[in-house]
C-alpha cells in the first residue's frame, strides 16, 4: 500500500491537470510537484505536506496538511486570485478517489497571496487540511 500523502497528492494532481477552468487560465497543464527552471508563468507547484496520526482506539486514519504554490507575474494580484480561486473550488469537499485510502474530506483551511520582490512574481499559498483512512 502506498503513503496516503503520496496518493492524495497524485489525485490533486490529476483533479487539478484535468480541471478545463483552471487549465485555461494557466494556459496549459502547468501544475508540477518541483517546476522546472523555465516553466512558463503562471503555474502551480505542490508544497510542504505534513501528515499527523489521526487514529481513534478502533480506527486508523491520517491527517494532512497539504500547501499548494501559485505563481504569476500577472499585474496584479489579480490573476493569482483567479487561480486561487479557481484550485479552491476544484479541491474544497472534492470527493477525489485514492488507491488504497478513503479521503474522508479536503478542506481549505488558509490562503493568501503576496508580492516577491526578489523574483518579482506574485506568490499565492493555499493550505487543504485532508484526512484519510486506509481501506477495509
Amino acid at each position: 500500500m502506498t503513503a496516503p500523502a503520496a496518493e492524495l497528492q497524485k489525485a490533486i494532481h490529476a483533479a487539478l491537470a484535468g480541471d478545463a477552468t483552471l487549465v485555461s487560465q494557466l494556459g496549459e497543464a502547468r501544475v508540477y510537484d518541483h517546476a522546472p527552471p523555465d516553466a512558463a508563468f503562471p503555474y502551480v507547484t505542490f508544497g510542504r505536506t505534513s501528515v499527523y496520526d489521526w487514529s481513534t482506539g478502533t480506527e486508523s486514519g491520517t491527517e494532512q496538511l497539504l500547501t499548494l504554490h501559485v505563481w504569476s507575474k500577472g499585474r496584479g494580484k489579480k490573476e493569482a486570485h483567479a487561480l486561487m480561486d479557481a484550485i479552491s473550488s476544484r479541491l474544497n469537499d472534492a470527493a477525489l478517489a485514492l488507491d488504497g485510502h478513503h479521503l474522508v474530506n479536503l478542506r481549505l483551511e488558509f490562503s493568501e497571496v503576496l508580492f516577491d520582490d526578489d523574483q518579482s512574481v506574485h506568490h499565492g499559498l493555499l493550505r487543504f487540511r485532508a484526512v484519510t483512512e486506509p481501506d477495509a
